[in-house]
């Protein structure tokens, strides 16, 4: 193989089912393993939320929470100091913040801005309600996570799912609003609000991060959602998954060839990456 693979991937009904499992997809998972592919997490969940699937997972790789919002690098993981690599980020004022594990990458607008826009969508006559609105108990009902999982998906830093009462006409003028205070609005498995952090604007980085490690690089993402359409457009190979009742998701609109995986999820997923794998080994 002349060229370093790497794999983005989404999780929420794409690597992972309705039971927020993987199991289909362990064959694949196993040979990615085995060629060192790096499998880099995008997603709408939190750091949280995220890092105990990397524990299930046994992934040592970055990752991207909340839609784009936080690029999570490994500290050691690449041999180019981060913050040094200015061709490798985003022009203009970026926030680069280190943990005791991470060097963070900040993308996206504070979470507190967006709690307190998410209000203002309120007293405008808009029938919302996020994440931060509900209780632990709320939010298990409705994603049908565990208790201990939706405590999890509560802790968030850059992105609020919130749900949504209303007409098209409604939703088409709840959009313009949010657009109009210099926010952004993305669908996944809720709709979300966010500022200008997005997956695409994540993988771009962490492509060129990847390229400066190996040189050349061949990258493939795998979703099934709207808000996977920016990472699509960034790799070499995107793959949209099938929803459970058999379609893809019509919304999902990009410039380049989506390859279309038989079969939705883990199960899709396991397809998709075996088959495009022996293209290359």
């Amino acid at each position: 193989m002349k060229k370093q693979l790497i794999i983005f991937t989404d999780l929420d009904g794409t690597l992972l089912d309705s039971k927020y499992s993987f199991d289909k997809a362990c064959p694949a998972l196993a040979l990615i393993k085995k060629n060192r592919i790096p499998l880099v997490l995008c997603t709408s969940k939190t750091q949280a939320e995220i890092e105990l699937l990397r524990k299930k997972l046994r992934n040592t790789h970055p990752f991207i929470s909340e839609n784009g919002g936080g690029v999570f690098i490994p500290k050691d993981y690449f041999k180019i100091k981060i913050a040094n690599c200015k061709p490798c980020l985003p022009a203009g004022r970026l926030q680069i913040a280190e943990s005791r594990k991470y060097y963070i990458i900040k993308l996206g607008t504070e979470y507190s801005v967006l709690r307190k826009a998410l209000k203002e969508l309120r007293t405008r006559g808009f029938d919302v309600k996020g994440f931060g609105d509900m209780t632990v108990r709320e939010v298990a009902r409705l994603t049908g996570l565990k208790t201990a999982d939706a405590k999890l998906a509560k802790q968030r830093d850059f992105d609020e799912p919130f749900v949504f009462k209303g007409s098209a006409a409604s939703l088409k003028k709840l959009k313009q609003f949010i657009k109009s205070i210099g926010l952004t609005f993305t669908i996944g498995e809720f709709f979300h609000l966010m500022g200008n952090g997005d997956k695409g604007r994540a993988v771009k980085i962490l492509t060129k991060l990847y390229r400066k490690q190996y040189g050349k690089i061949t990258t493939i993402a795998l979703g099934d959602s709207p808000n996977d359409t920016e990472m699509f457009e960034i790799v070499d190979y995107p793959i949209m998954i099938r929803k459970p009742g058999g379609s893809y998701d019509k919304r999902i609109k990009v410039k380049k060839k989506l390859i279309r995986a038989d079969g939705a999820g883990p199960e899709g997923w396991n397809i998709a990456v075996k088959n495009l794998l022996n293209k290359f080994f």
